[in-house]
């Protein structure tokens, strides 16, 4: 995905995935936004991210949300989204091996909440985000995968834990100072 960094993403979740395939195609046809993902997710619910322009995401936010009226989960915008969130939610930051260090995890009962945590985390420390997964076969959860010398990676999963302990949504945490490689071989 090309972003920019006046770039935004946008999200719903819906208690219903009928309701959700409806509020995806509202979102679509609101606003010039580029779908990142749309699919169920564990336990019968149905999240839509877009991303864009912030003006065409809060349009698109607030078609789906109106369209969710009943069924509506949460919400959320980011204006200004760190670009290396973007590439980790889409899967596409490849670790040179040479940037391979300590490993922070963090855990969250939400996506929004994961989503917002790794932005932080992006944008206020310099532990290398790399990855961001979104509610697939983890119960509706997510988490994130930071990596970098330990001082940085431990740096990075505090931000990412305070924005996500404001929700209340935390998990779990943890930093493995001295990973095994493997660890970053398959991340699901």
């Amino acid at each position: 995905m090309n972003v920019k960094n006046e770039e935004a993403i946008g999200m719903i979740e819906v208690s219903s995935i009928a309701v959700g395939y409806a509020c995806q195609d509202m979102m679509l046809k609101a606003a010039d936004v580029q779908l990142m993902v749309a699919r169920s997710i564990c336990s019968g619910k149905y999240m839509v991210v877009v991303g864009g322009a912030v003006s065409a995401v809060e349009a698109a936010v607030a078609a789906g949300v109106e369209r969710a009226r009943g069924v509506l989960i949460e919400e959320l915008i980011i204006p200004n989204l760190h670009p290396d969130v973007f590439r980790a939610i889409a899967g596409s930051i490849t670790l040179d091996p040479s940037q391979v260090g300590a490993l922070g995890i963090l855990e969250t009962f939400s996506v929004s909440s994961i989503v917002e945590a790794a932005d932080a985390a992006a944008k206020t420390s310099d532990g290398q985000v790399f990855r961001v997964h979104l509610a697939m076969a983890v119960g509706g959860k997510g988490f994130l995968l930071i990596t970098g010398d330990l001082s940085s990676v431990r740096a990075s999963v505090e931000v990412a834990l305070e924005a996500a302990s404001a929700r209340g949504m935390v998990v779990s945490h943890v930093v493995i100072p001295a990973p095994r490689k493997e660890l970053f071989q398959e991340y699901i």
